[in-house]
């Protein structure tokens, strides 16, 4: 597929939106005037400026048949109003040549509720379902859960201040890789060596960035250790990394430590004593289906069973926080089996329960054999599968607290964390809504810090590997001081903030 971009910037969104439609097309983004159009598929979007005002059009060449849109923009539009004109214009025309229709509209982002409550701020919540629903085309359904999703973080972000923080630890291990996997992370028969050197290092790097948090008088509000598996290290090794935040960090204004216990065949006895040891108050059990032939195609190398013991040790030893994620759409699954697995997950009882949208990432083994898993592009099934996971998760009690995206998301749906009353995870909203600082260590993890006094945002990127990690561990240890420096601006406002403990 050609797409041809004249006088116009918003090259990422008009790609995005081609692949909504048509997400196995190789896309060739040109710009410049139209031109003399080969055989294949064209898409042709253009921005000219008149003495009217702004011109927006699109055109498309798909099977032979050609259709065009254009709309004249007053003056002064603005350039967000432009692209969203643009983005509208061809994508009802994508949508009348493939016969398909994304719920989420024109909207490509990772954060869709935090839109919405920008919008709901500035004209109510009324205007903005409207505005969602009739200016972006998102379909009533997806509008709903957005506005459900958040009115339910409302009571959760009013927790934050402007010395708050939250900590993220990132162990890039796991047992296999899973063929829809496209995160940092090596399989243990490959890297154990490496794990007893990135284990030491990574205690050194939490306790210098919890000297850094002390030193700026911030409060750390809830910790995530994830990965990777951070059930692949040994009980001993886990012991380490949480006496590392116990003595780099105050917890005692903590009010959430979550530890993924990923994969259920990674949790033992020993191991859940050192969680709880630790001081978590919160763990993840990830089954990600119930279906047996679906976890052999993907690669998780475990069973159902496997998960129903790990969830009932879990009980055993006193863990009542228990989250489990599950994902809508993975190859050789059915609607039907996928209600299987809802219903097994419910009869478990946990607190919260995630349920994902496959993603296709290009580095996920997955993409690369997609011919041999045609459901793996089906995004009718997919939504059913949501469909029936809102009616499933809402007739147990469960209600809606954070949503977000993802590139290349089959059918370009979303993400939805599901919980019990009061088990909602603080850690979850904080970093999709992007209100406050995240500190990150670990290969691979990225910290966000975030000015509590304006929209300001600096990152700060980890080296991604182990062996990058620790082979230049100094290296990436120096950046840790441009946290001093990012709040050196507003410390004395810090200063001037109430304390509180919860």
């Amino acid at each position: 597929m050609t797409l041809i971009l004249d006088g116009h910037p918003f090259r990422y969104e008009m790609e995005c939106l081609c692949r909504l439609f048509y997400p196995r097309a190789k896309i060739e983004s040109v710009s410049g005037e139209p031109r003399e159009e080969g055989g294949g598929p064209t898409v042709y979007t253009g921005l000219k400026k008149l003495p009217e005002g702004v011109r927006v059009s699109a055109r498309i060449r798909i099977n032979g048949a050609e259709e065009q849109a254009s709309e004249v923009l007053a003056p002064g539009a603005g350039r967000e109003e432009e692209e969203r004109r643009m983005s509208v214009l061809l994508w009802r025309l994508l949508a009348g040549a493939s016969g398909c229709r994304p719920k989420w509209g024109v909207l490509t982002g990772v954060r869709p509720v935090k839109l919405l409550g920008r919008l709901a701020a500035e004209r109510g919540e009324r205007e903005a379902a409207r505005f969602f629903r009739e200016e972006l085309l998102v379909s009533p359904e997806k509008t709903a859960l957005a506005l459900r999703t958040g009115r339910n973080q409302k009571e959760i972000l009013a927790q934050n201040r402007p010395d708050c923080f939250s900590l993220y630890i990132g162990i890039p291990f796991c047992p296999s890789r899973c063929a829809y996997c496209s995160f940092v992370s090596s399989s243990v028969e490959k890297t154990a060596p490496l794990i007893p050197r990135y284990v030491r290092l990574l205690c050194g790097e939490i306790r210098r960035t919890g000297e850094i948090a002390r030193g700026l008088h911030l409060r750390l509000q809830s910790a995530y250790i994830g990965g990777g598996t951070p059930t692949v290290l040994s009980a001993e090794q886990l012991s380490a990394v949480m006496g590392a935040v116990r003595d780099g960090f105050d917890l005692s204004g903590c009010r959430e430590f979550t530890v993924e216990a990923g994969r259920p065949d990674t949790v033992t006895p020993e191991r859940l004593d050192a969680i709880r040891a630790g001081g978590a108050t919160r763990i993840s059990i990830n089954p990600q289906t119930l279906n047996d032939e679906v976890l052999r195609r993907i690669g998780r190398r475990h069973t159902t069973a496997q998960t129903l013991s790990a969830f009932a040790l879990a009980r055993k030893h006193g863990f009542r926080n228990i989250n489990m994620d599950l994902i809508a759409g993975l190859p050789g699954d059915s609607p039907a089996s996928f209600r299987h697995t809802l219903a097994g997950v419910l009869a478990l009882a946990p607190e919260s329960v995630t349920v994902h949208t496959l993603s296709l990432k290009r580095a996920a083994r997955l993409s690369q054999q997609e011919e041999e898993h045609p459901l793996a592009a089906d995004a009718g099934a997919a939504e059913t599968m949501l469909s029936d996971a809102d009616r499933a998760l809402s007739g147990k009690g469960y209600s809606p607290y954070y949503l977000y995206r993802q590139s290349r998301m089959v059918g370009n749906l979303e993400n939805t964390g599901w919980a019990l009353p009061g088990r909602e995870s603080l850690y979850n909203v904080m970093i999709m809504e992007e209100c406050q600082t995240v500190l990150a260590c670990g290969a691979g993890a990225v910290s966000k810090l975030k000015d509590p006094f304006s929209d300001r945002m600096e990152r700060i990127f980890n080296f991604k590997y182990p062996y990058e990690y620790i082979g230049r561990y100094g290296e990436m240890m120096s950046r840790k001081d441009r946290v001093k420096e990012f709040y050196g601006g507003f410390a004395d406002r810090l200063c001037g903030v109430p304390q509180q403990r919860g």
